[in-house]
């Protein structure tokens, strides 16, 4: 009797891992795609599987492959690690869903231009490039509810400011109990720039930075400053701007 029970328990287990290995990516996919996930052309398994093209909460990829962390399970979320290449650069990142469809990223690393970020950003006709690195992202309904890491941003063109780029730029990113935020400081900008990037639970964002112009900032910029009201001793502009994600 205590063979048979072994082998039986023995088959339980082969079946269940064999279901996990080979259980087809598109059906995984119908049961278990969180909002703001669609994918198109996908192949192999839940375990080991891959995408022609897809769009995680706007932003459009290619060439989607990844690799499920059985060890996730028992956190009960589902994870895996996954690639990806957007229409320029690269996205890697490990990725755990949970039951109620929040996603958890770790170990992020990207490159990619910001126009691919518009749906995020929503700031028309804004482009540069984009390079990031987060310890740890997660996203619950489409609004990152914790972060923590860098994003640069390089050749930096806002046409609300000047036509040609205006350099590039660096946020850091963590964590409090009222939500993400951000410091914001330029690398090799056109304008001497520190700032303060808050993103509140509710979907409201406010930005809130001193501008003061360099030697080498375009007389358009100088002009567009003026604009921000009176400069304070230290020849700093208050910039805020205040919206809903």
């Amino acid at each position: 009797m205590k063979v048979r029970s072994r082998l039986i328990t023995a088959g339980l287990v082969t079946f269940v891992v064999a279901l996990i290995v080979f259980f087809p990516a598109r059906v995984a996919y119908r049961w278990l795609a969180p909002d703001g996930i669609a994918l198109a052309g996908i192949s192999g398994s839940l375990w080991n599987g891959g995408a022609l093209e897809g769009q995680a909460n706007g932003i459009y990829l290619r060439d989607i492959a990844w690799r499920v962390q059985p060890l996730k399970l028992f956190t009960g979320k589902l994870g895996f690690s996954i690639e990806a290449a957007p229409p320029s650069g690269f996205v890697d990142a490990n990725v755990a869903v949970g039951i109620g469809g929040t996603v958890t990223l770790t170990g992020v690393k990207a490159s990619l231009t910001l126009q691919s970020l518009q749906t995020i950003v929503r700031m028309p006709g804004l482009r540069g490039n984009v390079n990031a690195q987060f310890d740890r992202l997660i996203i619950d309904s489409g609004l990152p509810v914790a972060a923590d890491g860098v994003v640069e941003v390089a050749d930096l063109v806002a046409p609300a400011v000047n036509q040609a780029s205006i350099g590039g730029y660096r946020a850091e990113f963590f964590t409090q109990e009222s939500g993400v935020m951000a410091s914001v400081e330029d690398t090799d900008g056109v304008i001497d720039l520190a700032g303060s990037l808050q993103i509140s639970s509710d979907r409201s964002y406010q930005f809130i930075a001193q501008l003061a112009p360099k030697d080498n900032t375009p007389a358009s910029v100088r002009q567009q400053m003026q604009f921000l009201g009176s400069a304070n001793e230290r020849g700093q502009h208050q910039m805020r701007l205040e919206g809903q994600l």
